[in-house]
């Protein structure tokens, strides 16, 4: 019997990346339910991704909002224990590490219901970020770890978590690459819009380890405009809200490379990031798309969950400081520009519905969405 499913996700890189199972059950003709958390308080952080990528409307909008974590994530636990009694899901799907997984994975493992974790296994072994907790809970509560690659189920294995649970699928990152390059293409004048012309390098950072101190976040600003100004390249920075605001209270001096702009939608965002020279982030998402799609990539952090983009040369890690990411970026330019994703062959979206018993119609190439 096909299974009853759920899926929880609340944030940009949720939609994106679940994106591609949603469409495999729509072909699979499964039964199943999206609740939006609302976490992305802002429409344009994530309301809109849903029309840009074609998707139907969640079933569900918890409307959370803002607010410190704790607070957030009771509210959503509320919340979602209400819908899971009128939806008697057979299977939740979660995905990654935000407030809104580790949610629907406490409130799935409260009840007899299954939990799916997708991308499971990554760690940063930094345990003040509050994303590496999220994701260590989750993958301990889950019933069905969905290990991007071969790395992330050997941590998982270290953990002793048995065996059984663990299913390497690839990421789905690289499903919503493929499936989204053509929309992009289709829809995106992002480039005209913005007047941006190649070569150009793309920013972005909303961490709270990198915002919230205002001598990392000015660092990391005169950082990329540094190596900017060296190579001439005009750098476009979509500025999450949250960031915005603490650029505005620290008075930081944003320098003249680095052009500020309002938040993209997906397929924008896709667009440079496949246009870009360069990119430089502190986002997990943004090293795995750069890595997909070709793309060099500076991250500004002391460590990263994928290690694997290091490994293959696409990502570099650099410190907040205009030096180290001037050197990253030189380096990650200057080496092998022929690396092969470490992240699969774009159809682990059919191999999770495959694991949860569902038999997906498999597609090759870009799908038609």
């Amino acid at each position: 019997m096909t299974p009853r499913i759920v899926f929880v996700l609340g944030t940009r890189p949720e939609i994106v990346k679940l994106a591609p199972v949603l469409r495999a059950c729509d072909r699979a003709g499964v039964d199943y339910s999206v609740v939006h958390t609302g976490q992305h308080y802002s429409e344009r952080l994530d309301g809109v991704f849903f029309d840009d990528l074609e998707l139907a409307t969640p079933e569900y909008n918890l409307d959370v909002g803002s607010g410190d974590h704790a607070a957030q994530t009771g509210e959503m636990v509320a919340r979602l224990g209400e819908v899971f009694d009128r939806e008697s899901p057979d299977v939740v799907v979660v995905q990654g590490d935000t407030n809104s997984a580790f949610a629907g994975g406490i409130v799935a493992s409260k009840r007899d219901v299954a939990l799916a974790h997708v991308e499971a296994g990554l760690r940063s072994f930094n345990r003040e970020m509050p994303e590496e907790v999220n994701r260590v809970l989750v993958d301990h509560a889950a019933d069905h770890l969905f290990a991007p690659t071969d790395e992330a189920a050997d941590q998982l294995r270290t953990e002793a978590i048995p065996e059984r649970r663990i299913e390497v699928t690839g990421n789905t990152v690289v499903d919503a690459v493929k499936q989204h390059a053509a929309l992009a293409r289709e829809k995106s004048d992002v480039l005209a819009e913005l007047d941006l012309r190649a070569p150009f390098a793309l920013l972005t950072a909303h961490r709270p380890g990198n915002v919230d101190d205002p001598e990392r976040f000015q660092g990391l600003l005169d950082g990329v405009a540094r190596y900017a100004d060296e190579r001439d390249l005009p750098v476009v920075y979509p500025v999450h809200p949250r960031s915005r605001e603490k650029m505005e209270e620290f008075d930081l001096d944003v320098p003249d490379a680095v052009d500020c702009v309002e938040p993209l939608n997906f397929l924008d965002f896709l667009r440079l990031e496949s246009e870009a020279a360069v990119a430089f982030t502190d986002s997990g998402g943004v090293q795995e798309e750069t890595c997909v799609l070709g793309t060099p990539c500076v991250t500004v952090r002391e460590s990263t969950e994928r290690p694997e983009t290091v490994a293959a040369g696409s990502n570099v890690l650099a410190e907040p400081t205009p030096e180290s990411i001037a050197a990253a970026a030189a380096e990650v330019r200057e080496g092998p520009d022929d690396w092969e994703s470490p992240f699969g062959d774009g159809h682990a979206a059919e191999r999770i519905l495959a694991t949860l018993g569902v038999d997906a119609p498999v597609v090759s190439g870009e799908v038609p969405v």
